[in-house]
């Protein structure tokens, strides 16, 4: 069979009809699934975990745990907002055994004040994962990446899941496994804080270089 053919219509299978290949013992529907889906994951992962190590481990986790459980995935339900519920799991995990479990009360960022959607939309496209030489290049990148390490787990995950991943409130509530009206607060909550942050190190840097965070 011509190769080309047969890769043509390969990419034109849907995720369930990939999934249910490979139940039927077809490895090549996994290697399919890995191939569709492996950047937009690990670039996830690094925003998330921001370790090399970590994200290496939860990467060939997640996949593992997709190898090892097709029989039990629901066929109705999406497999993207699956693989990053099982990613964003892992890592969480993760981040807890190293980390103590970062914890920002609501009622300290409620302020919103001067902060702008569209401000930090637009700061947060200028960060991008590209090689490391290229990132050293791009101040910007280089900071809204530091500020972004150090925010709260929680503040972090759905800011990335918001504006990097572009989940929508539904599947960002499956993916953590809270209500859509604290997905809602919470990314509010997020916003506030990375622009806090962000001002504050643009101010640090335009006097004494980037100020703590």
């Amino acid at each position: 069979m011509d190769t080309e053919n047969t890769k043509n219509q390969i990419s034109q299978l849907t995720d369930s009809e990939l999934l249910e290949q490979y139940r039927q013992g077809h490895e090549w529907a996994f290697r399919e699934i890995v191939d569709r889906y492996k950047n937009s994951l690990y670039a996830f992962l690094r925003r998330f975990v921001s370790q090399q190590d970590l994200v290496e481990d939860i990467f060939q986790e997640t996949f593992l745990q997709l190898y090892t459980s097709q029989d039990s995935f629901d066929m109705e339900r999406p497999l993207r907002p699956w693989l990053f519920t099982i990613a964003a799991n892992k890592a969480k995990d993760a981040l807890r055994k190293i980390q103590r479990q970062s914890s920002l009360s609501m009622g300290t960022m409620a302020d919103a004040g001067d902060v702008s959607i569209d401000e930090v939309v637009n700061i947060l496209t200028s960060y991008e994962i590209t090689p490391e030489d290229e990132v050293s290049q791009d101040e910007t990148a280089r900071r809204v990446r530091e500020v972004i390490a150090e925010m709260p787990e929680n503040l972090r995950g759905i800011l990335i899941l918001a504006y990097f991943e572009q989940f929508s409130y539904k599947h960002m509530s499956e993916i953590l496994s809270i209500p859509i009206g604290t997905v809602k607060s919470r990314l509010h909550t997020a916003v506030v804080h990375f622009m806090k942050k962000w001002k504050a190190a643009n101010r640090g840097t335009d006097n004494h270089g980037l100020s703590e965070i």
